[in-house]
């Protein structure tokens, strides 16, 4: 078939049609995945930052080249990423905007659009990365003066309506995990037997059970809790193996955060009927694609596609560092943090996947309610 024949049939009338359907379908989708979220609000570290940390004096931070390469204009803007992160492919599922960054944001800023509050480096606890960045229980406090400008501009039942139809996306705890892989303790006082990972998961989730509830009380209603990664596979892991293994202390570290905090959430939903939410097992998930890469059209699941030194681990994503010609090929950005290609497919499993890597329902689910 020539090409003049192509384009015709391509510009007939049925052929016109059916993109017109085709479409209408994908903006129906749209508006139905996001009929019950009128914004997103997001709390948590590098995986989730947007640009908050480009306003904190902290070298924690991603506003410079090579990050952005392929992001809408060759933009640096501050995302741990050459592109798109995860929230900004959520918004994209939901037919919404990216929530802006709070610090970029004035005084009269309309809250009610969403509000992104991560921040590089964050963790659970207020000592990881401290001075460094937006701390966790900080990220409260500023979507607390959120919460009242909302009752102040639109009225209080009308900003409790609002913020209870809105979705909470969360994700921490990773920063915290590598911190405690990467000391050179690597253990816990305990008594014979004690299981030191468990320790000091079991002290992350008792500082994050009074974090989930402050965000139930500041009028959260759908959460969505995206489970830290495997982090003992990141390259800056890796690198530290003279094998190039993955981290066992890390990931088991990772498997057994995630578990208890989809105990801490069914606990929530449980006291709190009125509250519902999606967890997302990452480890689970993003192991897929390091032990099965070709599977899922990867070439490099090891080392980072920008850096320097072995693996690009030894120094980070840097105007100086090399950065591979292929960024769809790798599913680590830089020593820490995924490709946009790996971010749009682990959200797009969290959005329309099942158990056990989405659960108890999926984020168009949740997002519908």
């Amino acid at each position: 078939m020539g090409a003049a024949t192509v384009a015709a049939a391509s510009s007939s009338p049925r052929s016109m049609a059916a993109v017109a359907v085709a479409a209408l379908w994908f903006l129906a989708a749209a508006a139905t995945a996001a009929a019950g979220v009128p914004a997103i609000y997001v709390l948590g570290d590098s995986l989730a930052d947007v640009g908050n940390n480009n306003h904190l004096p902290t070298i924690l931070r991603a506003d410079f080249p090579h990050n952005g390469v392929d992001f809408p204009g060759g933009k640096a803007t501050g995302r741990f990423s050459n592109g798109k992160n995860s929230v900004d492919f959520l918004a994209d599922n939901l037919g919404l905007p990216s929530p802006p960054p709070y610090l970029a944001l004035s005084g009269n800023a309309n809250y009610a659009n969403g509000v992104n509050f991560a921040s590089g480096g964050a963790g659970v606890l207020n000592s990881t990365n401290k001075d460094q960045c937006i701390s966790f229980d900080k990220q409260f406090d500023y979507l607390s003066s959120v919460s009242a400008s909302l009752a102040q501009s639109l009225g209080q039942a009308q900003a409790a309506a609002h913020l209870s139809k809105s979705l909470f996306a969360i994700t921490i705890g990773s920063n915290d995990i590598i911190h405690y892989a990467r000391s050179s303790s690597g253990t816990a006082t305990g008594g014979a037997g004690a299981d030191p990972s468990q320790q000091f998961v079991d002290t992350l989730i008792q500082a994050l059970t009074g974090q989930l509830q402050r965000l139930y009380d500041l009028g959260a209603r759908k959460l969505v809790f995206l489970g830290t990664g495997p982090v003992g596979c990141c390259p800056s892991l890796r690198e530290l193996s003279a094998s190039k293994d993955c981290s066992a202390v890390a990931n088991g570290a990772s498997v057994q955060y995630n578990a208890a905090a989809a105990s801490l959430l069914a606990g929530m939903a449980a006291r709190h009927p009125d509250m519902r939410y999606a967890l997302f097992d990452s480890s689970a998930a993003l192991l897929q694609f390091i032990d099965q890469p070709a599977a899922y059209g990867f070439a490099e699941a090891k080392a980072a596609c920008c850096g320097l030194g072995d693996m690009n681990a030894k120094v980070g994503c840097t105007p100086l560092s090399f950065y591979c010609a292929n960024r769809t090929s790798h599913v680590f950005w830089d020593f820490y943090h995924p490709t946009e290609t790996t971010a749009r497919k682990l959200t797009s499993t969290a959005f329309d996947g099942a158990a056990p890597l989405i659960f108890p329902i999926n984020i168009r689910q949740l997002s519908a309610l």
